[in-house]
């Protein structure tokens, strides 16, 4: 009998001790009961017979991790502070007996890069972990390509990394005009026959260039030479549940894990990065066209200057973009007599709006009622919202501007990958004119004919919580910005108390993370390491006591900061109550050991945070 420790895939429990009559490899996926329930698990390692009795494995699956996807959900479960069954969840395994064959391919490159571009493609080349720091339209997917050429024709392969909203239908066609068959996507918008017919390609080999979100990442691909993380600073790198990973950080571990090239390229770099990796400077764009920019100091809205230039817009036959940072109609629907906010039965925190579908919505937990016509604490009918949201921007505009063509580009709104190309082919095809979205309209889309960009709600963004607000509200405008004007002379209206702030750093960016550094010196990355520990309890007091044990510990060491141990911003989500410990230290190391000495049933450890609500 062969005994052996096992990870129970998904779960936040330790390895345990199965048993099987045959040798089984190291790293096969295996199917036994846990709690007499069916479960997935990984063979880690052969042990000797344990003094306790032990469970059989119910069945041997073909397939099997490999020992460097087993070293990177190690080094997941090490640093982010998770099980290794959480950690080997995020892999896709590979068949067994399914090695690919090496090929070599060869290119009669189409591709001919400027002197800037060839220069920014030979440093590149030279670093293990490099950034193009690249403006808007300069040219870096064309360096990309290039650089995918030449691992290809080494008989490596190629991951390249974008947002899950960037993953755009004209990058894709792009890619596969150029690499055909040798080209494929991956992202959680594919349907379970899309994703089968990848996973196919990838396996046999076929597939060497993968594009995808941050999942890409974990597919079980052979031979990797480099990987590319697109708009690097995007936050949605980062995963929202455990384990919270950083998918530009995890390319950069596997890039020593695997010896590849690992090339990170933003228009708006982060600091972190900028600071921590030899940079290439890549400006000016392929447009020449000029960008007039409008600073009107007001607070969040559609107002005369705003409508009248996207009426002008409309009748030279030129197309708009509205940027706003919020979903739905308004956040908040507040009584406007006793001030009632109307919170979420389950969180608290104020419900969205959504005229379409005729509901408040939780953005925190799906929670969904219907508008009330008076408030439920003084019975008035006066009920208002608060800050525009591109549904009722969408509404409004359409009522000065009748014949204009208002199209909502949200999340709310493009739900699959195939509503994100129609919306874009309507848009570039000149069947609608005007689009109000959020993030996702900067997120990488080439419009050919927009010569006004709209910004709001600029103010909000630079006043959040956040030591990376100030990044964020520039990074956005600059993004935004860089969408118009790409075939001739464009108009930037940008809706903002603070012009002075924005009028000083757009086109400077690298002027800003140099004044930046000085801001966050001593106090937050890249200079000091961060870690957010939550505790969340349907009751209260248990949520607290637990935050205030671990808390007590965490005073015994004296290489870490308690920066604060209080009740969240956002205290309640899905009927749970949640508190937080935020801690910094100079290394993650010294972090790292004393949650370990600490950890609390409770804790779930979010290292490296981005979100403080």
């Amino acid at each position: 009998m062969h005994y052996y420790k096992v990870a129970i895939l998904g779960s936040p429990l330790e390895p345990y001790t199965y048993h099987f009559p045959d040798l089984l490899e190291i790293g096969s996926h295996v199917e036994l009961l846990f709690n007499n329930r069916k479960k997935n698990g990984v063979i880690l390692e052969e042990i000797s017979a344990p003094s306790f009795d032990t469970l059989e494995i119910v069945t041997i699956y073909d397939s099997v991790y490999s020992t460097k996807q087993i070293l990177l959900a190690k080094f997941i479960a090490s640093y982010y502070i998770s099980s290794l069954g959480d950690a080997l969840s995020l892999m896709t395994p590979y068949l067994k007996q399914n090695k690919s064959p090496k090929l070599y391919e060869k290119f009669q490159s189409k591709i001919i890069l400027s002197s800037k571009q060839e220069e920014a493609f030979e440093f590149l080349q030279k670093e293990s972990v490099s950034l193009l720091f690249g403006d808007t339209g300069s040219g870096k997917t064309e360096i990309y390509m290039k650089y995918f050429e030449k691992i290809l024709e080494e008989g490596k392969r190629v991951i390249f990394l974008m947002p899950e909203i960037s993953l755009t239908p004209q990058m894709s066609k792009r890619l596969e005009e150029h690499f055909g068959s040798l080209f494929v996507i991956w992202h959680s918008k594919l349907t379970p026959l899309q994703k089968r017919k990848a996973l196919e390609k990838i396996r046999s080999g076929e597939a060497k260039i993968i594009a995808g979100a941050r999942s890409a990442l974990f597919l079980p691909i052979e031979d990797l030479g480099l990987i590319v993380v697109d708009e690097e600073h995007d936050d949605s790198y980062k995963s929202s549940s455990r384990p919270r990973y950083n998918a530009r950080d995890i390319a950069i571990y596997m890039g020593k894990l695997y010896g590849a090239s690992v090339v990170l390229g933003s228009a708006t770099p982060s600091l972190s990065s900028y600071v921590k990796f030899p940079h290439i400077r890549l400006k000016g764009g392929h447009f020449e066209s000029k960008k007039e920019f409008i600073y009107e100091a007001s607070p969040e809205a559609l107002t005369p200057l705003i409508e009248e230039n996207l009426k002008k817009t409309l009748e030279k036959k030129e197309q708009s973009i509205v940027f706003l940072p919020t979903r739905a109609n308004f956040k908040y629907l507040i009584c406007g007599d006793c001030g009632h906010t109307f919170k979420c039965t389950f969180c608290s925190v104020g419900m969205s709006l959504h005229q379409n579908s005729r509901a408040l919505k939780c953005h925190y937990c799906n929670f969904t009622q219907a508008i009330p016509q008076v408030c439920p604490e003084c019975g008035s009918p006066q009920l208002v919202s608060t800050r525009l949201g591109t549904a009722e921007a969408v509404k409004n505009i359409k009522e000065f501007l009748p014949n204009a063509r208002v199209e909502q580009f949200d999340r709310d709104t493009i739900t699959t990958a195939n509503k994100l190309k129609k919306a874009l082919k309507r848009f570039n095809d000149k069947e609608s004119d005007i689009l109000v979205g959020t993030q996702m309209l900067s997120k990488g889309h080439d419009y050919h004919d927009v010569t006004l960009a709209v910004v709001l709600g600029m103010d909000n963004m630079l006043n959040m919580g956040d030591y990376r607000a100030r990044e964020k509200a520039l990074s956005s405008l600059i993004q935004v910005a860089g969408r118009s004007g790409r075939a001739k002379d464009a108009k930037v209206i940008v809706q903002s108390f603070n012009e002075e702030f924005f009028r000083s750093y757009y086109g400077k960016y690298e002027e800003f993370l140099e004044d930046e550094k000085y801001f966050r010196e001593d106090l937050y990355p890249p200079f000091k390491k961060l870690c957010r520990v939550l505790f969340s309890h349907k009751n209260g007091a248990k949520a607290q006591e637990a935050m205030r044990t671990m808390e007590a510990k965490l005073r015994n060491f004296d290489s870490i900061e308690i920066v604060g141990a209080k009740k969240c911003a956002i205290e309640r989500v899905a009927n749970k109550y949640r508190f937080e410990i935020l801690l910094r230290s100079d290394k993650s190391t010294a972090i790292i050991q004393a949650l370990r000495a600490t950890m609390h049933p409770l804790a779930e450890v979010d290292m490296d945070p981005i979100e403080f609500g």
